[in-house]
């Protein structure tokens, strides 16, 4: 078995727990914003076999406490890297707004970045008019204001792992039961208000970077993903030069999770023809 090196980097005036393993290429597994780093249970231990893998908790999120004042994760991901000596380049895998901080790190950092895998993400400054659940996404923010992050997490679920025209009965219910336990630390740190994520500003944003992007890049997106980030997907694939898009079908937001077997097979596809 691998040996796993756990530990927390005093960082940037934070303190982010990380889990390191195996040797070789490094692989970076950044997680989505209703979730933490184990997310990434099955592929930490799957690529930790052939590479340097590394996952982690933004600050916020899981074992990573919030902390008071002004952050970026770019910031905090760079000065981990640092911490850990881990050398470039580097393969960035991130979900939703993993999926953003490592477009906007490779787009700030190419030449340390060996290629990109983005799931359910969006380039900064995307838009698109589309469908979204506004009564979800309301009875949530109702929940978190009185306090309820059971209730929270639940609604969250619905929205992000369930997905569009899917019914809860017909899903991966273990899978599903880690998501709610992530989504609910989640809303646990978020309901302290403490610390505030301040994005980097550049002349144009990524959206009108893409091309800038010359690693090979992997879309991966959820057939039941909101349909706002199925329209992402398609930009990104279609703007970014050397990108393939990769559809999981049943499965919405965190499809890894879902389908851990066939998400490996696409990663794996991917890393052996870059």
């Amino acid at each position: 078995m691998t040996q796993i090196q756990t530990g927390y980097a005093e960082i940037n005036n934070a303190r982010l727990y990380y889990e390191l393993a195996g040797t070789g290429t490094p692989f970076v597994m950044i997680h989505a914003g209703i979730a933490d780093c184990r997310m990434w249970e099955e592929e930490f231990a799957h690529f930790a076999k052939s590479h340097q893998v590394l996952r982690f908790d933004m600050r916020g999120y899981g074992k990573s406490h919030p902390v008071e004042g002004e952050f970026n994760i770019q910031d905090d991901l760079r000065a981990l890297l640092a911490f850990l000596d881990i050398s470039a380049p580097v393969i960035l895998m991130g979900c939703s707004i993993g999926a953003g901080l490592a477009i906007d790190y490779a787009l700030t950092y190419p030449e340390e970045v060996q290629s990109l895998i983005l799931v359910g993400g969006e380039p900064a400054g995307f838009e698109a008019d589309v469908e979204w659940p506004e009564e979800l996404f309301a009875q949530s923010e109702q929940a978190f204001k009185s306090g309820d992050v059971d209730r929270v997490a639940e609604i969250d679920m619905r929205i992000w792992f369930d997905g569009f025209g899917r019914s809860v009965e017909n899903l991966n219910q273990e899978a599903r039961k880690r998501g709610f336990e992530m989504a609910r630390l989640v809303a646990e740190h978020e309901i302290k208000d403490i610390g505030t994520h301040v994005r980097k500003t550049f002349e144009a944003q990524a959206v009108d970077r893409l091309a800038e992007l010359k690693m090979p890049s992997l879309v991966i997106i959820g057939e039941n993903d909101l349909p706002f980030l199925k329209l992402a997907a398609d930009y990104l694939s279609t703007h970014i030069p050397d990108a393939t898009r990769a559809l999981i079908s049943e499965a919405a937001h965190l499809p890894n999770m879902e389908h851990p077997e066939q998400f490996r097979a696409i990663v794996e596809d991917f890393l052996s023809v870059g």
